[in-house]
């Protein structure tokens, strides 16, 4: 398995587990039934960690959408070359520690963390175009 198929499987593998965190917090807060039935007023809210949890994970969601396609190019298109490998443990690591840095709620960091992804996810474009 190259980098660039191994990094791309733990960012997909990330993004499948990462709402479990929220969804215990979810049970912990309003109990199992609770935590099952449909969103409503009279609930009580998660707490705020666990809101910012659930807030990464759509990002890194939709930041996948635009990286996976890539990824898959890059291994048909150049299955040789080392860079989108480098880019996609750079997408993962990024994507990873933005998840971190905004369940904790730290802005600064947090935008730096989701910058360096979507700039992976750029960088992996240019280099199928030839641009770099």
């Amino acid at each position: 398995m190259t980098d660039l198929e191994r990094y791309t499987l733990y960012a997909a593998l990330w993004i499948a587990v990462a709402w479990l965190p929220y969804i215990l917090d979810r049970i912990m807060v309003r109990g199992l039934l609770g935590a099952m039935g449909n969103p409503g007023p009279h609930l009580a809210p998660q707490s705020e960690w666990a809101q910012r949890a659930m807030r990464a994970h759509t990002v890194a969601v939709e930041s996948f959408v635009a990286f996976a396609p890539l990824a898959v190019l890059a291994a048909i298109r150049m299955p040789a070359d080392p860079y989108p490998g480098v880019l996609a443990m750079t997408y993962f690591f990024a994507l990873l520690a933005h998840y971190i840095v905004y369940a904790l709620g730290i802005p600064v960091l947090r935008t730096l963390a989701f910058a360096i992804a979507a700039l992976s996810s750029v960088a992996m474009a240019l280099r199928l175009l030839g641009a770099i």
